[in-house]
């Protein structure tokens, strides 16, 4: 979504002023020291086609159908992944089912394969302005946080989004606060509550690192995605983007997680839109001690098989360079 009546355009023009420094010193900061290394995770997004298809839903393109309850496993035979990320969307119609989320747990186990997180959408804004939707939309994640702690899980990952009329301080306010209730529900359950950069404002990059600060929390966190900052304002009908690599920079000192997004690759392995090597020596700069999961969350419009290898391939050979 594109908030156009969020900023003046003099106070987006100085902010963008302001990132071009920041992203500079920290582009400084991240180069001049060895980095840290991660894990590779598989997100389940990267096969939505292909779990979509087998729920009746097909988008088009590679419609394979395939089981979501199989998801561990497939991430292991097919790509000798041995971590995954749930999508929530997947599982809306067996989330009551004890059965199911015991086979699940078992696949996972049988394969060796480590559940990471689960994706939570389609749960209500958690920074809605009407406070009863806003404590709905917390307690909607309950089930989610039971699934996650079943299958021994993290985190979930949640959106924090508000509503686009309001201004940026405004929904700053409301998401930390709805974000905040939720962790103290999640602590209980010994789980993080993580935030992506997932449209609206949360594709502003300070804008949810300020959000992160205020909840103030130790369960609360964010998941920093590599391609989804963007369309965050317009200055004389132009869609300005938010700087992809500042944005990361930004929520790395929060980050209990990250999210590899990709879209296609030229002859040499490399990422056509995003600058890996340089994503990843921002992401494992030494400053932010991040030791964590990377998942792979291929969204390109060609075979989404060769899309996670190639994603892997990349992630792999820059992890042994670092």
């Amino acid at each position: 979504m594109e908030p156009s009546n969020l900023w003046h355009r003099r106070e987006f023009l100085s902010a963008v002023g302001a990132g071009a420094a920041a992203i500079t010193m920290a582009q400084a900061r991240v180069e001049a020291a060895p980095a840290a290394k991660f894990d590779i995770s598989l997100a389940q997004w990267s096969l939505n086609r292909q779990f979509f298809a087998f729920l009746g839903r097909n988008r088009g393109g590679d419609t394979r159908p395939l089981d979501p309850q199989d998801f561990p496993v497939i991430a292991k035979d097919e790509f000798g992944i041995h971590a995954v990320e749930y999508v929530n969307q997947f599982y809306k119609e067996v989330v009551g089912n004890k059965q199911y989320l015991a086979d699940l747990k078992k696949k996972a186990e049988d394969a060796g394969v480590r559940n990471v997180l689960i994706m939570c959408d389609g749960e209500g804004n958690l920074g809605d302005p009407d406070q009863q939707r806003r404590e709905n939309s917390v307690k909607n994640h309950v089930k989610w946080l039971e699934w996650a702690q079943e299958l021994g899980c993290h985190s979930i990952r949640v959106n924090a989004r508000s509503d686009d009329k309001l201004s940026y301080h405004e929904q700053q306010k409301l998401a930390a606060d709805g974000l905040r209730r939720l962790c103290e529900l999640s602590d209980s359950y010994g789980l993080n509550v993580i935030v992506e950069n997932h449209g609206g404002l949360s594709s502003h990059g300070r804008w949810l690192a300020d959000v992160m600060a205020q909840v103030d929390h130790p369960r609360c966190g964010t998941l920093p995605d590599f391609g989804n900052f963007r369309h965050v304002a317009r200055v004389d009908g132009v869609s300005i983007d938010y700087d992809r690599y500042l944005g990361v920079y930004e929520l790395m000192p929060y980050a209990k997680g990250a999210s590899a997004k990709s879209y296609a690759f030229d002859d040499q392995g490399n990422e056509t839109t995003i600058d890996y090597e340089k994503m990843l020596k921002i992401v494992c700069a030494p400053q932010f001690g991040f030791t964590g999961y990377i998942g792979i969350e291929f969204e390109g419009g060609g075979d989404s098989f060769e899309g996670i290898r190639a994603t892997k391939r990349l992630l792999e050979r820059i992890r042994e360079s670092l």
